[in-house]
This record gives structure tokens, sequence and C-alpha cells, in this order.
């Protein structure tokens, strides 16, 4: 079920099961084939994509005329893509597929659709965001 997909998300993972359920009826299941890019850095941000199946390398391009540069690697069970959902910027790195996906995606304008009409789920998610951004600080300041 793709709410049990959702829960696998460190950002969606103080949500219950009724909310996960809200979230999951607006995700839409694609798949793509080895060597597709699902998208490209500098693409406006369409949402959260989470893996069911498969792997994706993720490269950035550090210069106009730089080749990608692979910076990591994402397997079944990950997500990606997650700072669409949260901001308007475009996307800062490229997504190819290096095994053909199975990919949970959670569109952007159905996700904020959401939170209009759900501010306790927006309220969990923040709350969840600041632990995140605690996290890093604290590992920053070692």
């Amino acid at each position: 079920m793709n709410e049990d997909t959702l829960a696998t998300v460190d950002l969606f993972s103080s949500l219950d099961k009724k909310e996960l359920q809200t979230l999951a009826k607006s995700s839409q299941e694609r798949t793509y084939s080895a060597g597709t890019k699902l998208f490209a850095q500098g693409d406006s941000g369409s949402g959260l994509y989470i893996l069911k199946s498969g792997k994706v390398s993720i490269s950035q391009q550090n210069g106009e005329n730089e080749v990608d540069k692979e910076i990591n690697t994402v397997g079944a069970g990950e997500a990606f893509g997650e700072m669409a959902l949260l901001d308007d910027q475009p996307r800062s790195a490229t997504v190819t597929a290096v095994e053909d996906v199975t990919a949970l995606l959670l569109p952007v304008w159905e996700f904020r659709g959401i939170l209009k009409a759900h501010p306790d789920i927006a309220l969990k998610l923040l709350a969840s965001l600041s632990r995140r951004l605690r996290k890093v600080q604290s590992h920053t300041a070692d």
C-alpha cells in the first residue's frame, strides 16, 4: 500500500495512518527504464519521489561546461526531491535510473492542497523539519 511507502520517509514519520492515507490518495506510481532521467538539474520541482524498487543516480553539474558528477545513489525505500514540496526552487541535481525503477510520486500541487485542508499535517511536518534542522546544526557544531 502507498501509505506504507510514504511512512518510510523521514519527513512523514510523525504522521498517523489516516494522515498517511490522505497523502497516499494523491500519490502516483510511476515506472522508468534504466537510463531514463526522472528529472534534470534546473527543472522545476514537481514533487517528492520514493523508490519502491530499483536504483537511481543523483548527479550535479557545478559549472556551465562541467560533466555531471555523481553525488549519491538511492535505492528502494529511499526518498529524494522533498525540497520541491516546500519551496519553488529549481531542482539542484539530475536523477537518472540506474536500473528499472518503480517510484511513488507525491506531486507538489496535491501536497500543498492537502496542507491547506489539513493544517494538523502541516504542523507535524514543521515539527519534523525542526528536528532535522536541529540534528544538522548539532553535527556542524561539533
